[in-house]
């Protein structure tokens, strides 16, 4: 045995040594983050979740019996009705409008972007006013059209579904439009000029080349507007008009009317559950199509 062949195997256990030490001054350094996420995130999740299954009597599961009846399972699915159209509507609106804004050149880049985050330099409350303004029966929207003779009669666009979902959409579109946009600055332009001169007609190579290299941007944005439109609030309660309930103001309602921190807690834990499954979900169908492209 040569004296390289010898130092081998020492060499690769201090390698190891090395990396073993390495591996635990990085998570030395990074317990007092894990301690902080621990404090900030996992213990109100589980006091949560104490609260939905213990009450005054001891442990109980009343709370989640009592989600099995009719309104809490109409609230629950108006509420994934609601932030699955608002998803697909930011879809078809953000997607060409983030590809609009990839294309610019870099000052008219700037002010459609501009126009994109313009929303959020006013307050949430304020823009829901707004739409309150605008789509109310005696809003501008109706005022004008009447006045122009299209309609004989205003149009129900507040105090229901349809003011809801158009005022949601208006708020969550920048949450789609930038992180999108971000991915499609990162597409090489030039794929789609070989897959031009390999054949390809625009639409082709636009399909196959372009919106496959943007999934990760996509992905994203739909992360972003679903999980935030399950959570909504404000929006719902003041264009809905009380006629569209979600999960969210039941716990509100649970909570401020009827001071019922348990049935409160179990709402809040289902629909934390049913959201970490979707996104789950989600994650795995995202991977199995980037693992389908790849082959």
């Amino acid at each position: 045995m040569t004296a390289t062949e010898h130092t081998e195997p020492l060499n690769k256990q201090a390698l190891k040594r090395q990396a073993r030490t390495q591996q635990r001054n990085e998570l030395s350094l990074s317990l007092p983050a894990f301690i902080l996420v621990g404090s900030l995130v996992l213990v109100p999740i589980g006091w949560l979740f104490w609260l939905s299954i213990y009450g005054a009597d001891g442990f109980t599961a009343e709370n989640y019996i009592r989600l099995l009846h009719p309104s809490y399972k109409k609230t629950l699915i108006t509420t994934f009705e609601l932030a699955f159209l608002v998803t697909g509507l930011c879809i078809l609106l953000g997607y060409p409008l983030a590809y609009l804004a990839s294309q610019l050149k870099p000052r008219m880049a700037s002010l459609v972007l501009l126009c994109v985050l313009f929303p959020f330099w006013t307050s949430l409350l304020v823009r829901t006013y707004a739409w309150l303004v605008l789509l109310q029966r005696r809003g501008l929207i109706n005022t004008w059209l009447m006045d122009m003779g299209l309609i004989d009669a205003p149009l129900k666009l507040a105090h229901n579904f349809t003011g809801t979902t158009i005022g949601m959409v208006h708020i969550m579109l920048p949450f789609f439009v930038l992180p999108l946009y971000a991915s499609m600055k990162t597409v090489d332009l030039s794929l789609l000029k070989a897959a031009a001169n390999l054949g390809a007609s625009p639409v082709k190579a636009f399909w196959q080349i372009y919106v496959p290299l943007t999934l990760s941007g996509l992905g994203a944005g739909v992360i972003l507007v679903f999980v935030l439109s399950l959570g909504f609030y404000v929006t719902p309660a003041l264009l809905g008009g009380g006629r569209v309930m979600m999960w969210a103001m039941q716990i509100e309602r649970s909570m401020a009317v009827y001071a019922d921190w348990g049935a409160a807690s179990a709402l809040g834990v289902v629909l934390l559950v049913m959201t970490l499954g979707i996104l789950w979900a989600f994650a795995r169908l995202t991977g199995a199509m980037s693992s389908v492209e790849g082959k």
